[in-house]
């Protein structure tokens, strides 16, 4: 628990031994195990002073890493508070072990070759086991790779029956693993070959592989480039790949699961089966990935956000649509007070803007001709086409132009918890990861040219305090630059591209940098966090745009009284509240800090002659500020504790005649 969390505890119990008539006389630990730990960690809470003054004390209230129970025995016959601290054990060892972090595909590029060709062995061996599996697609991902195969109908041989399209199964990836093995075994040289579009269509078409074909068709570059591996097997693909096969560690790959996707993600197309896998340098990583993926189970999000009752989806109400409970807006209201106090400090205006708007502004903006596949379909009002907002860039860009802005008003810094929603497919669902209708918290700055910097390293600064208070501290950074297809001059691409840089250098953060990776309206930088368990998660992005104010005609008066394009800066920290919401249920194993926990204190009565002043001291509790519920007193004590542990009550005080 942090010194702030002690300080608020401390309020509370001096408080608390104002509300009864009673002097606390002893503290004393329930075991002696914990008598030791609370001796060792100094921790007291109420007692008498010599003088006879009652007062509370808590000058270190250790984290939850132990659980310790303190019960103080009243002098007063007429009521009697045991008030005992506890301190939920750890959710897992993860939290006290500092363990080296495993390698990402961003900052070893040795492993992200060891990866790519382990896909292309795999897929090798797939059509080895089973002849009629036809490849499509086999992308090296965040922690390993997969590869999609098609498994058309065939016909037997003797009997000329139609044999269904396969289903693999356990057993069938056991069987690819080994013939993965002996691939491996083997040596084989991985060769690179150019070729011209017209001869890699006539091998595709020998081969019979109609979804190569596709991917040729889809390659807009020339040569054409292939790896083989060996004489034996090859695939249209860009590398980057190791040698040989013999590069790759037997025992650092594993097949992990096997999944259904649509061809393209259009569900009017084949249904592919999907093998994901995982790939590492040696069995150590494997080991230690494996024990980071039983620890996600346990911290999985939805399991923990039922058994807390914090948030739901209802299926009767529709896919990918969240419904908080008490308990989890209780966390969303304070995780959207300290936003808006943060933003309101660092000279932020608050805004709200309206949840749709004529379809026309979405075709101003661009959406409508880039995104139209991600929103929904438009709703007709009195004959107009309406659109409910996918973003919300485009009403803060009204609200700009409604206005004549002179260069001494900049910048503007808007912001908005503004609820948006898109269309997501029904299989691409997940949680509070991904979902249809979700709150990003979202800001958007009009500066000049010469403010853009010093802007954008207050948002960096803003992102860091923002994120710390919850716990992230370990980040990864990227700068995306300019795209193929762009808008906007050298120069301003240029200039803005300087200006991320500029920022995080004069901050001093590291960063990689992703050449081309950037939107077509602008460059930008994009944060990931580290959670416990060694994850990261991508949140918070800072991104410039010259695309939304040309297409908005948005200008203020310079200086010299001429009219200017702003600069506009999109940045979010979150990302969106209810997918960082889920992150931090995660990162906390659903253990959240003090001042975010839903319940912080839980009266528990020992008999019914007290539940009417437990009710009291939780009232006037409440009225402070605190968190503070009453059991129902209806189970015995253990019970009551033990259910106030499963619900990640911070602290329990017993309350008894």
């Amino acid at each position: 628990m942090k010194l702030g969390d002690s300080i608020v505890m401390a309020s509370f119990l001096s408080t608390a031994r104002m509300w009864s008539a009673s002097a606390f006389t002893t503290t004393t630990a329930r075991s002696g195990r914990n008598a030791r730990r609370l001796a060792a960690a100094g921790e007291t809470l109420v007692g008498r002073h010599a003088s006879g003054e009652r007062r509370a004390s808590i000058p270190a209230l250790r984290s939850r890493a132990t659980q310790n129970s303190l019960t103080a025995a009243p002098s007063s016959a007429s009521s009697r508070l045991f008030s005992t601290a506890v301190a939920k054990e750890p959710a897992s060892a993860a939290q006290e072990e500092e363990e080296e972090e495993l390698p990402t595909n961003e900052n070893d590029i040795d492993l992200l070759k060891l990866r790519h060709t382990s896909a292309h062995v795999m897929a090798m061996a797939v059509q080895q086991t089973f002849p009629e599996a036809q490849v499509t697609i086999g992308p090296w991902i965040d922690n390993g790779f997969y590869y999609d195969f098609y498994f058309p109908e065939t016909t037997d041989e003797e009997s000329g029956e139609i044999v269904p399209s396969r289903k693999l199964t356990d057993a069938d990836l056991k069987k690819v693993k080994k013939a993965m093995d002996k691939i491996i075994g083997k040596n084989y040289p991985i060769l690179r070959q150019e070729v011209t579009r017209e001869e890699a269509r006539k091998r595709i078409e020998a081969m019979g592989e109609p979804f190569k074909l596709e991917i040729l068709d889809g390659i807009k570059t020339e040569p054409i480039t292939i790896y083989s591996i060996g004489d034996e097997w090859w695939d249209l693909c860009a590398g980057p790949h190791v040698e040989s096969t013999g590069q790759l560690p037997k025992k650092a790959i594993a097949l992990q699961s096997v999944a259904g996707a649509y061809w393209r993600g259009d569900e009017k197309r084949e249904m592919l089966q999907r093998i994901y896998a995982t790939a590492w340098k040696d069995p150590k990583q494997l080991k230690r990935y494996k024990k980071r993926m039983e620890e996600a189970k346990k911290r999985d999000h939805r399991l923990l956000g039922k058994k807390l009752d914090l948030f739901s989806i209802q299926e009767d109400a529709g896919g990918g649509l969240v419904f908080w409970h008490p308990k989890g807006s209780t966390v969303r209201r304070k995780i959207e007070d300290f936003w808006k106090e943060e933003h309101l400090a660092q000279d932020y205006d608050i805004v709200y803007t309206p949840h749709i708007a004529n379809l026309d502004l979405w075709k101003t903006s661009g959406h409508f001709d880039f995104y139209a596949e991600g929103m929904f379909d438009q709703m007709d009002v009195e004959s107009e086409e309406y659109q409910i907002r996918p973003m919300n860039c485009p009403f803060h860009c009204l609200m700009f132009k409604d206005d004549i802005r002179s260069y001494r008003d900049l910048p503007f810094r808007w912001a908005e918890l503004g609820t948006v929603y898109r269309y997501e497919r029904s299989g691409t669902l997940h949680g509070l990861m991904r979902v249809r209708g979700f709150t990003q918290d979202d800001a958007h700055v009009f500066c000049l040219p010469e403010q853009l910097q010093s802007e954008i390293v207050d948002v960096l600064k803003l992102t860091k305090r923002i994120l710390s208070r919850f716990g992230f501290d370990k980040y990864e950074l990227m700068i995306s630059t300019r795209p193929e297809k762009s808008v906007g001059s050298d120069q301003i691409w240029e200039d803005a591209t300087k200006a991320l840089v500029g920022a995080l250098d004069e901050l001093g953060w590291e960063y990689g940098t992703d050449e081309g990776g950037g939107a077509f309206y602008g460059p930008k930088i994009d944060l990931k966090i580290r959670d416990a368990i060694g994850r990261t998660w991508q949140c918070s992005t800072v991104q410039c745009d010259f695309n939304l104010p040309e297409r908005f005609d948005l200008e203020y008066v310079s200086a010299e009284g001429t009219r200017e394009r702003p600069i506009m800066i999109h940045r979010a920290i979150f990302g969106s509240i209810e997918r960082f919401f889920g992150i931090l249920v995660e990162n906390t194993a659903g253990d959240l800090p003090f001042w975010l926990t839903p319940v912080q204190m839980k009266l528990l009565p020992v008999t019914d002659a007290v539940v009417d002043y437990c009710k009291e001291v939780a009232k006037k509790a409440n009225a402070l500020g605190l968190r503070v519920e009453v059991d129902r007193g209806n189970e015995r004590l253990a019970k009551q504790i033990r259910n106030a542990e499963k619900g990640r009550i911070p602290v329990m005080s017993v309350v008894g005649m």
